[in-house]
């Protein structure tokens, strides 16, 4: 019976999803070693920066992508100035990345969760471990808001994929009429054609009519 149980529990161990933690890490912004809350999510690159972008413009913040070819900061998004009240009170700069963890695994993503305040590595130098603590949950509390971005991703994906069947369906059916009005075409022609090969015949046996001597 002991064993029994014993095997049950580990069964559910196993077969319950376990969401991941946030931690914390090291990355390389602005030419500087500073510290990152990340936390890995298993759901697309795309549903978790539009998941964590929209939730903080929301909050009546916009954020500034870098961009350019020669640019190491490229892919990180500036909230300058932002007061997101989840993580503190105090008004900081919130700079975000969101990579995949390879090219194989499309849905195994990494957020990178950089705050700066002045210039300066908040997460080094100034936050809390309260703050730290909260700002790892706000990550992970950020669930709900992916779910939902992945489901308007596949939401979208369906869409376009309806409208391609019907474009594919409509050409079908052009192609259809086309050939309808080919094939009604050729019917008038054949029945034109063979109109003229009576009269053609019946020509030809009045000609040989007029012959004096039978051939």
């Amino acid at each position: 019976m002991k064993q029994r149980l014993l095997f049950a529990m580990m069964t559910l161990l196993f077969t319950v999803p376990v969401f991941s933690q946030a931690y914390e890490s090291q990355v390389t912004y602005d030419k500087k070693k500073q510290k990152a809350i990340s936390i890995d999510y298993a759901y697309s690159q795309e549903a978790v920066q539009n998941a964590i972008v929209q939730k903080i413009e929301k909050m009546g913040f916009i954020g500034k992508e870098e961009k350019g070819v020669f640019n190491k900061d490229k892919g990180y998004i500036i909230f300058k100035d932002a007061a997101i009240t989840d993580v503190s009170e105090e008004r900081m700069d919130y700079i975000i990345k969101v990579d995949r963890k390879s090219r194989k695994d499309k849905d195994e993503t990494t957020l990178y969760f950089l705050i700066q305040k002045n210039g300066e590595d908040a997460i080094q130098n100034t936050l809390s471990a309260n703050d730290i603590g909260q700002a790892k949950a706000f990550l992970y509390n950020l669930l709900p808001e992916i779910e939902e971005a992945n489901l308007e991703i596949q939401i979208k994906s369906q869409d376009e994929a309806v409208v391609k069947s019907e474009k594919k369906f409509k050409d079908l059916q052009d192609q259809k009429a086309d050939l309808e009005k080919k094939l009604q075409k050729n019917a008038e022609d054949i029945e034109n054609q063979q109109k003229q090969i009576e009269t053609q015949r019946a020509a030809l046996d009045g000609l040989k009519g007029k012959r004096k001597t039978a051939m």
